[in-house]
């Protein structure tokens, strides 16, 4: 993994939805709407973080994820000139700029799809897998985004040169999309010939549960989206059962021996972090533990400001967690926003202990509402550790210092003698 991760945050943007631009298909006009990402760049910075993940930006038929030409910005987008501009301005302000590769699949207008259905004879029909009566094989049943043949060599050789086209343009990395649905020795071909040319880029592959240390080794990517902790974290934290949480960190922590997760409690595929825990009160415990685990942490678009949005199992029933942003970041008031706030405050605790990048957990006291657990730094010396409390309860938080596990870590970490209260429905960190 590229040293640059370990200081890494990103600010994850669904760009299609953010611009405002028509995910339908059916209002393509071409519009320069890439160059109102810039304007937030400075936005980025003031909430801490410095990298800028963004979602899918090349041409596609409707919401990104059926892409029908991987070598052009989407016209909906603006062009590769817009994208250039907005590498250059990201990179001139010390932000990483991550793209999204959606590789186990394309749109029913991809050209050489196009040319496979008119000709049964034609070479480009190896790209694609059908079945014995010949019908194209699709992603998870929808008919519109049709499965690439990932035996096929000339497949493995598209894929590197697009991945190679966008990094010699200045991105910085990908997130591979359904990585899960694509076989590992795929990307095992690939992701090698990409790093001879680019041995810094940064390669995240979405996996959604299973054997993610053994994923991450054989497809040779340097990470995996920690879904089995985003899972933990919103339904522990709304059910009021720690025990669940703790059980993913013990994941977690056997995770981290091999390789570093991608962690986030919100994304473009999600109910946002602000549904799914109903009482207010306890959003921060989501927040908390996503910036004191060990990961990369992801903060999704519009979460650093209390957004709500439910994704619901429909047409269209992904808009209300992909929604439009002004162009100017000022009509969204961030310094009057405490969710902002809060999320500045952790991120910049997160830059002053950047050894968390790799950090493991260890739980010193557990109920079902409340939580105390140790940060340590792998191999590091014995300061270098945080002791964190997370109280859902309607009873204050009491902390024996002079008991068990938290004496050992307590009284080397904080100097602490005695009790320390955390409140109800609080939480507390202490370096």
């Amino acid at each position: 993994m590229p040293e640059w991760t370990e200081h890494v945050m990103w600010w994850h943007v669904y760009p299609l939805g953010f611009v405002g631009a028509d995910t339908t298909g059916q209002d393509r006009t071409p519009t320069h709407r890439l160059a109102g990402l810039e304007g937030w760049l400075d936005y980025l910075l003031r909430l801490g973080v410095n990298g800028l993940a963004l979602g899918p930006i090349f041409e596609s038929g409707t919401h990104g994820y059926d892409t029908t030409d991987y070598f052009r910005i989407d016209a909906r987008l603006g062009d590769t000139t817009d994208f250039e501009h907005l590498i250059a301005e990201a990179h001139a302000r010390g932000i990483r700029v991550l793209l999204d590769g959606v590789f186990n699949h394309v749109g029913r207008d991809f050209a050489p799809l196009r040319a496979a259905l008119a000709d049964a004879d034609a070479p480009d029909n190896a790209l694609f897998v059908r079945d014995a009566s010949g019908r194209l094989a699709n992603f998870e049943g929808h008919d519109a985004l049709v499965a690439l043949n990932h035996d096929n060599p000339a497949v493995v050789d598209y894929v590197v040169s697009v991945m190679n086209h966008w990094l010699e343009r200045g991105a910085d990395g990908w997130r591979l999309d359904a990585a899960y649905s694509v076989p590992v020795g795929f990307w095992a071909r690939v992701l090698p010939r990409v790093r001879e040319s680019h041995p810094d880029v940064y390669i995240v592959g979405e996996v959604l549960h299973g054997d993610y240390p053994g994923i991450v080794a054989s497809s040779t990517m340097d990470s995996a989206t920690q879904y089995e902790l985003w899972q933990a974290i919103w339904h522990g934290i709304a059910e009021a059962n720690f025990f669940e949480i703790d059980w993913a960190l013990q994941r977690h922590t056997e995770f981290l021996e091999t390789f570093v997760p991608y962690t986030f409690v919100g994304n473009h595929d999600v109910t946002r972090i602000a549904s799914q825990i109903a009482d207010e009160r306890h959003r921060a415990h989501a927040l908390v533990l996503l910036f004191t685990l060990g990961g990369t942490p992801s903060v999704y678009y519009g979460d650093e400001l209390g957004m709500t949005g439910i994704k619901e199992q429909r047409a269209g029933g992904d808009d209300a967690v992909r929604p439009a942003f002004p162009s100017d970041p000022a009509e969204v008031s961030p310094d009057d926003n405490p969710v902002f706030r809060l999320h500045q405050e952790l991120i910049g605790l997160r830059r002053r202990h950047a050894w968390l990048h790799a950090a493991t957990s260890r739980q010193l006291a557990l109920t079902n509402e409340t939580y105390v657990y140790e940060m340590t730094a792998p191999g590091g010396p014995e300061t270098r550790r945080l002791v964190v409390a997370l109280n859902l309860g309607d009873a204050p938080l009491a902390v024996e210092a002079s008991t068990a596990l938290v004496s050992e870590v307590l009284a080397g970490t904080a100097g602490i003698e005695g009790t320390i209260t955390v409140p109800a429905h609080g939480w507390a960190v202490l370096a």
